[in-house]
């Protein structure tokens, strides 16, 4: 595995299912980072499952909580942040995660996005809603703030989390070197 020479924080977003968590969770172990993820801030801030506090309280309390947990994270370094699916969506998250932060967009397809989340209760958006049409319907919804968050891109389809995370490191440290020179 590659050095990692990059000294901020890798910030993943990314559709639900595209493999943001098991990425983070490879990253941090490998290369020695703190991580956090997003969703798990807002649930022990709020003492609630995600699924819970869409119920409760909507999808635009959601949003506040998310915006307020990516503030928390400004002064982190050598982090990996796993974002939830929707968290670019507004200007101000990815504003504050570019102030610390490479982002790094993980795509999927939706029949794979839809292998990997079908047995789970914990994505209220896809509530009712478990099938390819409406996956890639969101996803299309969703692709221009994602793009436009994004340093770059790498796509996890038929990929390893080793060979996702080589690419990553691999482009993180091309762009120090960049930078250097």
């Amino acid at each position: 595995m590659t050095e990692l020479l990059f000294q901020d924080n890798i910030a993943l977003i990314g559709f639900m299912g595209v493999g943001k968590s098991t990425v983070s969770h490879y990253l941090r172990d490998q290369y020695s980072m703190d991580e956090v993820e997003t969703d798990a801030m807002i649930v022990e801030s709020e003492n609630m499952a995600i699924r819970d506090i869409f119920e409760k309280y909507g999808e635009p309390y959601f949003r506040d909580c998310e915006a307020r947990a990516i503030l928390k994270l400004l002064d982190c370094r050598r982090t990996v942040i796993s974002c939830g699916g929707g968290a670019v969506m507004r200007r101000e998250n990815v504003e504050n995660l570019k102030k610390s932060s490479r982002i790094v967009l993980l795509a999927a397809e939706p029949e794979t996005i839809l292998n990997r989340v079908r047995h789970s209760d914990s994505r209220p958006i896809l509530n009712g809603h478990m099938n390819v049409e409406y996956i890639a319907e969101l996803m299309e919804k969703r692709r221009t703030a994602y793009e436009a968050a994004a340093d770059w891109m790498v796509s996890t389809d038929g990929k390893r989390v080793e060979e996702i995370c080589e690419e990553i490191v691999q482009k993180l440290n091309g762009m120090v070197r960049e930078k250097e020179t």
